[in-house]
């Protein structure tokens, strides 16, 4: 049985004190079966060092990205070496809002993704469709796509490193959930492909977690699912409901 994984996106955003409100009130608290369930959060990169320092030990810390070159004259940037120097062990790459906004094509984020594996890096490589793409039934082909510049660069073994989180960029923060039947259409595709493309123990083993608008309220229908592995939550990570979305995937089965 795969063990659940409950991702928490920060984003850009808290102030240092929020951050650390949000530790002791919140992640601090959390009680689950580390068997069962695998939980990581993901600061901004200026707050996970506080963070690795004042987080329970069965949270897991991650950063949002990290970059296509490796360290030197690249401004602005953080490199997988840099990550892998603070024992960081996951790092969330292929995000909608960073292909949107930044220009991550589907071979950088490819690139991105081998980088960090060769790194013994763990990865939550995302891929989603956009709205226009949904109504055009292009949903599929567009996360193929996705995959196969995934595929690309990585070997057969890496794929054990890695955890698909589907998002549909038409559900991140919109307040618009796919329904479980949706979700589950989707994440089901995504095995298939793992299993014709990768392998049967890719198929069965690599967890497929679900992003887009995840709340206390939907966590524990979405769950049911049998090919949903958890959550990349985004929004409600930042609050108490987060406790409610880690015992959805600690009571599931």
């Amino acid at each position: 049985m795969r063990r659940y994984f409950v991702g928490g996106n920060w984003k850009c955003n808290n102030t240092i004190a929020q951050t650390q409100s949000l530790i002791n009130t919140v992640i601090n608290k959390l009680v689950f079966d580390t068997k069962k369930v695998e939980v990581a959060v993901a600061p901004i990169f200026l707050h996970v060092p506080w963070v690795q320092a004042n987080i329970q030990k069965n949270v897991q810390v991650a950063v949002q990205n990290s970059s296509l070159t490796k360290m030197g004259a690249y401004t602005g940037e953080i490199s997988v070496e840099q990550v892998k120097d603070l024992a960081i062990p996951w790092v969330i790459l292929g995000h909608s809002e960073r292909r949107q906004y930044y220009g991550e094509t589907n071979e950088i984020v490819g690139k991105k993704t081998r980088i960090a594996l060769d790194y013994q890096l763990s990865v939550m490589a995302c891929v989603g469709e956009k709205l226009a793409e949904r109504e055009a039934g292009q949903t599929t082909q567009v996360i193929q796509a996705q995959l196969d510049a995934i595929k690309k660069e990585l070997t057969t073994d890496q794929w054990s490193k890695v955890v698909v989180a589907y998002e549909p960029v038409w559900a991140i923060g919109t307040g618009r959930t796919a329904s479980p039947e949706q979700a589950q259409e989707v994440h089901a595709f995504i095995r298939g492909w793992l299993k014709s493309q990768i392998g049967t123990q890719a198929e069965q083993a690599t967890r497929i977690i679900y992003g887009g608008s995840v709340t206390e309220k939907n966590a524990a229908d979405l769950i049911k699912q049998p090919d949903l592995d958890g959550f990349l939550v985004g929004g409600a990570a930042l609050k108490p409901a987060f406790a409610d979305i880690v015992a959805a995937a600690n009571n599931a089965r």
